[in-house]
């Protein structure tokens, strides 16, 4: 079969840019083949090489006594003790799901498995954050159906609970949905497998599913903005079978026990090209490709189809020679397919054959060390607009509206469509400030946690991304975690636009400032850009999963309120800001101001503090102020509970008082004794008041009055109405 000419519409349609090309010309001094090019491509483009984001990604913290691996491998490795690790990643399957919603986000959730298995550690939980565009855009339902039941679908076939994560709507994402996927994973600190090849002459083999046409560009589709033809790139995503990958994560772990693997790589992003060059350039070697032994589920497939194919559930591995007849056996009894496909070279070079005949012969390290890296220019957020006159609204109007609104209605027709319990060691389900699941066999708990506020990011990057790590912060330490390490999914629109990249710039100035200050490294992450659809950007986006340890499961705290007559105690300063507040959103149809700032060293205190009164038994119930403010945080503990409450305003008008969200905040319970909780926090330098005390059955806010009942009609029935159910 001829391959087709090398033209200029050829080589746009390849994501590369006229002087990217002539850089192709320059290393290689010639002209590429075909399938040379669909390689340069892959490796090149921004999904692969974060050619506009390194440069900035570098700025991060991403060290710590925690942390065993940092960013570079599949997935990122922090210290729990005991001898054991956590490993955990997040990454994007945006364009994918836009596509095709509901394989885009199921191939999303076994992408991101891989990563984590591929390290060595069998994974325990998942969690996803998901962002649609306006409930009353024609497309949005369909894409929340799609993509609800592709997670879970893939989760829930596969085994593993899914036990926290974020829905929220915005007419940004109409063209352009986010879907965020995080795996953990549980490992033996001393067993952790990563994927730089070593030695000269070992087979490379390949593992799991057959290669198929799904997939064929789709690093590259990734990588691109949409237009009005995105439909037409159906074919560029990825068909996933949560059986097959069972099934490959129980023979990769038991190989892995059999001593057989050197090194190993998930086939994600630009399938088997990608695999073999990141291999090859991490251990400072070569790799040979025989093309004619790759499983194929489609006849006739072409070296740039087998090369470029996100066929999904497939792993390269480099064996120890001695070991083929033992790891063959076990990929049999798993009915999978084993294949040596090549072999390590000392030279850097990566010879890409099929029946003998040459397809790519290329330098391997110009693939992947030396692509193109751009100091993109950048212009800062201009500052945003003051909040024009605000009128206030009742307290007991505001919170029936704001809990029955999108972005805070109860999200359980969501979580029930996933199995959050399989595996048997959740003790903290979908609802709560963050999850928990057991680490097997001990009292120990790893917290877990999804966030991110885009409305503040957009107003101001750098103070947004600072609050999307402390708002998980708040969240791990509500549940009595110490907040170990964080990994980023970093969306963002197209970075050739100075605006947008000031945006990226900006969030990754806060987030590793507020890493810094709270001692939580990023380990691992995604950089997911040009999520655009003609022209329209998403808001800007950097998701922020977070991991926390509890020491004892016993210890941990939830926000149901537990029994009538408890004092409630606000911990942290009430000034009211209303500035890009769902209050202002919801109620005033108003998108304006500055975000509340974060004091992070406030941040610290108040966490140190709440961890503190958990850790000692001092309080009942305890809850981080978010979305919303005061008045959504208590109607969250009211309802978890069943109680109601009556609270006086801290001071001020009330709407602000309640309904602002101002940032470092907590709301506690205490039986009897409030003097403790007062001392805790005096001695940090930490704001306390009380504000008033559990009981009845409605809600008293200042001078409004919600029933329970009425509440939760609002809360529980926004979704299943706008889902038609």
């Amino acid at each position: 079969m001829s391959e087709p000419q090398i033209t200029d519409t050829l080589i746009a349609e390849h994501g590369l840019k006229p002087d990217e090309y002539q850089r192709i010309l320059d290393l290689l001094g010639r002209a590429p083949s075909f399938t040379e090019l669909g390689i340069f491509s892959a490796m090149w483009n921004e999904h692969c090489s974060y050619k506009s984001s390194k440069r900035w990604l570098r700025t991060l913290p991403t060290t710590g006594p925690q942390v065993i691996c940092g960013p570079g491998e599949n997935a990122g490795i922090i210290d729990i003790g005991d001898g054991q690790a956590c490993v955990f990643k997040m990454e994007s399957h945006n364009h994918p799901s836009f596509i095709e919603p509901y394989q885009g986000a199921a191939t999303g959730v076994g992408g991101i498995l891989r990563d984590v298995f591929t390290m060595g550690a069998r994974p325990v939980a998942a969690l996803n954050a998901l962002r649609f565009g306006a409930p009353d855009h024609p497309k949005t339902k369909r894409i929340v159906s799609g993509v609800v039941a592709g997670v879970g679908g893939y989760g829930n076939c596969f085994g593993v609970p899914t036990v926290g994560g974020e829905v929220e709507f915005h007419a940004a994402y109409n063209g352009n949905p986010l879907v965020n996927a995080m795996a953990v994973g549980l490992a033996d600190a001393d067993k952790i497998f990563y994927s730089a090849a070593s030695g000269v002459g070992m087979p490379i083999v390949y593992l799991g599913a057959k290669t198929g046409r799904d997939g064929v560009g789709g690093a590259t589709m990734a990588s691109d903005e949409f237009g009005a033809d995105a439909e037409e790139k159906r074919p560029t995503v990825q068909v996933g079978d949560p059986f097959t990958e069972k099934r490959l994560l129980e023979a990769t772990l038991e190989l892995m026990a059999s001593g057989a693997v050197i090194s190993i790589q998930d086939m994600g992003a630009a399938g088997l090209t990608c695999s073999a060059v990141e291999m090859g350039d991490k251990g400072d070697l070569g790799v040979v490709l025989n093309l004619e032994n790759v499983p194929v589920r489609e006849q006739y497939m072409s070296a740039y189809e087998m090369m470029l194919s996100e066929s999904q559930e497939r792993m390269l591995m480099v064996l120890l020679p001695a070991k083929e007849d033992e790891a063959r056996a076990i990929f049999d009894k798993w009915d999978l397919d084993f294949a040596i496909v090549g072999e390590t070279i000392a030279e850097d070079r990566f010879l890409v054959k099929l029946n003998g005949e040459i397809k790519a012969d290329l330098p391997l390290k110009a693939l992947s060390g030396t692509a193109p890296e751009y100091d993109r220019p950048w212009e800062p957020t201009p500052p945003p607009s003051a909040v024009s006159d605000v009128p206030q609204i009742p307290t007991d109007k505001a919170l029936l509206s704001l809990m029955g609104s999108p972005d805070l209605a109860s999200r359980r027709w969501v979580w029930e469509q996933y199995d959050h319990m399989v595996m048997a060691d959740t003790v903290q389900r979908p609802g709560g400030a963050a999850a928990v699941v057991r680490v097997h066999g001990t009292q120990k708990g790893l917290a877990l946690t999804s966030d991110v506020t885009p409305r503040y990011c957009f107003a101001d990057p750098e103070e947004g991304g600072k609050q999307a790590v402390a708002k998980g912060y708040r969240n791990l330490s509500a549940v009595g975690a110490t907040p170990l390490a964080a990994t980023d999914n970093l969306n963002f629109g197209n970075p050739e636009k100075p605006r947008i990249m000031g945006q990226l710039v900006g969030c990754i100035k806060g987030i590793g400032a507020a890493c810094s200050a709270l001692d939580t490294p990023i380990v691992s992450g995604n950089v997911s850009l040009y999520n655009e659809t003609e022209g329209t950007a998403i808001l800007p986006t950097p998701t922020i999963g977070a991991v926390g340890l509890l020491p004892d499961v016993a210890q941990m705290a939830t926000l149901a309120f537990k029994s009538h007559g408890q004092a409630i105690i606000l911990l942290g300063r009430t000034e009211g800001w209303l500035g890009r507040s769902l209050y202002l959103r919801e109620l005033h149809g108003k998108e304006e101001g500055a975000p509340p700032p974060v004091d992070l060293a406030a941040e610290r205190a108040a966490g140190e503090v709440v961890r503190g009164l958990i850790g000692q038994g001092m309080v009942t119930a305890v809850h981080a102020v978010q979305d919303g403010g005061i008045g959504v945080a208590l109607a969250e503990m009211a309802l978890a509970g069943g109680i109601g409450c009556t609270v006086r305003s801290p001071g001020g008008r009330d709407d602000a008082t309640f309904f602002g969200e101002d940032q470092g905040r907590y709301l506690v319970t205490v039986e009897t004794d409030m003097e403790p909780v007062f001392r805790a926090a005096d001695d940090a330098g930490v704001s306390s008041v009380w504000i008033g005390e559990t009981g009845g059955e409605d809600i008293v806010l200042g001078d409004g009055t919600v029933s329970l009942a009425a509440l939760r009609e609002a809360h529980e029935g926004w979704f299943p109405a706008f889902m038609g159910e």
